[in-house]
């Protein structure tokens, strides 16, 4: 029986409840007495506090030190640097695709500057050097600060290159050849027929540098000859075709490798613009499958060696392997030296079912399955060209020549 039983309604603590005491003390007991601190006990406790804020003190100053110690450890160096513009001459040649890095290097192996260093921190410190150094060779002074070689290099009017567009033939590159390097007229062209076996192409071209002359922009030195230049667009062009799997995106169109250099180079003489480069090979892949002739004017162009919109019946039926309204499949080697997006577009054609195509203005390329409405939209264009000129096909890709099949 509890204390309950005796007052009902009540608890221990309630008010008029009997106080419990606490266990161990009868009742009626004297509170036990706490004794006054010691005061000598109090002058240790205080100086324990003092001599753990003197170690607080002491370690707080090592910490901070070598805190600062770190912070100056972490502070770039300094980066050995010429002053002023330099003297004497001497060339560097920038490659396409080369970095910061891969310039700077360049710079301090030939004396312009002082440190890789220096010359990457003014290039990355400059807003106006972020991707303004061009391929080219460049005339520079030794001994130059980072600051003036960076600025001569951001300068394009200082590169001394050479620059091949996207889907010029071989003989227009063998004349730009010719000129650049200051040489009698036909030197390149006779370089690389005499020279084949030393520019690196596939077994499979047996020889012929069309197509694998790739386009792009080339040093040139005081040094640089034709062969030089011819086999640094091969070796190009090389590394372009061997990308994205390149050997087995052409087995699963059924193609060579050859083929889709093929293709690419017909894309970038049909496409008016990069928009409908995948539009233009899925045709060319389409009416192959069908085994219809590919009838397209850029390849009785080539055989021609011109550039015209203008296709009459008697070009058609040109003798030649490369006149593809009368041979079936593709003509026997490349008609151009595509760029890059046009491989692309050989690689990965955009779906479609197209079999015919026709520019009827600029920015206006017409794609369709229906050969009806493909000879309406041939008139059209007919219609809107200044000379009222018929042709036989269709029109205007950025080479001149016309579009694709204009029968059936």
């Amino acid at each position: 029986m509890t204390d309950q039983d005796f007052y009902p309604g009540l608890t221990p603590g309630h008010l008029g409840a009997p106080v419990l005491e606490p266990e161990g003390r009868p009742p009626g007991a004297p509170r036990p007495r706490f004794d006054a601190p010691d005061p000598h006990r109090r002058r240790n406790g205080l100086a324990c506090g003092l001599t753990a804020l003197a170690l607080v003190s002491v370690f707080g100053g090592i910490g901070l030190t070598g805190y600062t110690w770190y912070r100056a450890q972490r502070k770039p160096p300094a980066a050995a640097d010429f002053a002023g513009q330099g003297d004497g001459s001497v060339q560097v040649s920038v490659p396409e695709g080369a970095g910061l890095t891969q310039i700077a290097s360049a710079l301090v192996r030939n004396g312009v500057v002082a440190s890789s260093l220096a010359f990457t921190r003014a290039a990355r410190g400059s807003v106006a050097a972020a991707g303004r150094i061009q391929p080219g060779t460049y005339t520079l002074k030794q001994k130059m600060s980072a600051a003036a070689a960076l600025a001569i290099l951001i300068d394009p009017a200082n590169a001394n290159g050479l620059t091949i567009p996207e889907g010029w033939r071989g003989y227009q590159i063998y004349a730009a050849i010719d000129k650049k390097l200051n040489l009698p007229p036909g030197t390149a062209q006779r370089t690389a027929q005499e020279h084949a076996a030393e520019l690196g192409l596939p077994d499979f071209t047996k020889g012929s540098p069309e197509g694998y002359l790739f386009p792009a922009k080339y040093s040139v030195t005081d040094g640089t000859n034709a062969l030089d230049l011819l086999k640094q667009m091969v070796d190009r062009a090389g590394r372009e075709f061997t990308r994205d799997d390149a050997v087995v995106v052409a087995q699963n169109l059924g193609q060579s490798v050859y083929a889709l250099v093929t293709v690419a180079s017909m894309v970038q003489g049909e496409a008016d613009n990069t928009e409908d480069m995948g539009k233009v090979a899925r045709v060319i892949y389409n009416r192959l499958a069908k085994g219809m002739p590919l009838q397209l004017d850029s390849t009785i162009n080539y055989a021609l060696g011109r550039s015209t919109l203008d296709t009459t019946v008697t070009d058609t039926r040109l003798d030649s392997p490369y006149n593809t309204y009368v041979h079936a499949g593709l003509p026997p080697s490349p008609i151009s030296n595509p760029g890059r997006q046009a491989i692309m577009a050989a690689l990965d054609p955009t779906p479609g079912d197209w079999l015919y195509f026709v520019t009827v203005k600029p920015g206006d390329t017409r794609f369709t399955d229906s050969f009806d409405v493909h000879q309406r939209n041939v008139a059209e264009f007919n219609a809107n060209r200044p000379t009222s000129k018929p042709s036989s096909s269709a029109s205007g890709s950025p080479s001149g020549s016309a579009t694709a099949a204009a029968t059936p």
